[in-house]
């Protein structure tokens, strides 16, 4: 292997890593605002390179987060505005749990999110009009909170298009 080749190797590694390393920043950061008298999370270690030997954790084939599956896992605290780099998520599932405050607008940078499942939780606040950036979401489900106000203008454009279902 030519000294080029070597060099190019290393810095697509360094990338991935460093990937993996705001994924893992990411969630870390949400686990530790987190009440989990269940111990679900217990498998979240952040001196673990790769969230995907996380339990509750999907990933790709180029171990990168897809999917989080937390629904009626016991957890309560807040939505952090760090989700919103996990930029290859694709299904957000914190159901049927104790998940208080408001919804973090960062999550409209989520564009690859097709199931949006924040249902039987606690949240309160509007609804962020930056949801409306998520063009692949099919699935916004949100019942069962506190939430007040309107839907905003860039959801219901999903609605009318017919890309979004909300339950």
């Amino acid at each position: 292997m030519s000294f080029k080749a070597l060099i190019l190797v290393v810095f697509a590694l360094a990338i991935a890593h460093a990937d993996s390393n705001s994924e893992v920043d990411a969630l870390h950061a949400w686990k530790i605002t987190l009440a989990d008298p269940n111990n679900v999370l217990q498998s979240w270690d952040p001196t673990l390179v790769n969230p995907c030997t996380w339990f509750h954790i999907t990933c790709n084939s180029d171990n990168s987060v897809t999917r989080v599956d937390l629904g009626v896992a016991g957890l309560s605290g807040p939505l952090v505005p760090q989700l919103g780099i996990l930029a290859n998520l694709q299904y957000l599932e914190v159901y049927g749990n104790k998940i208080s405050g408001s919804i973090p607008q960062e999550l409209g940078n989520l564009t690859k999110l097709v199931s949006l499942d924040l249902y039987h939780n606690r949240l309160s606040g509007s609804i962020p009009a930056t949801l409306g950036n998520l063009r692949s979401l099919r699935f916004l489900r949100l019942n069962s909170n506190r939430l007040s106000g309107k839907l905003p203008d860039s959801i219901i454009q999903l609605i009318n298009y017919g890309h979004l279902q909300i339950l």
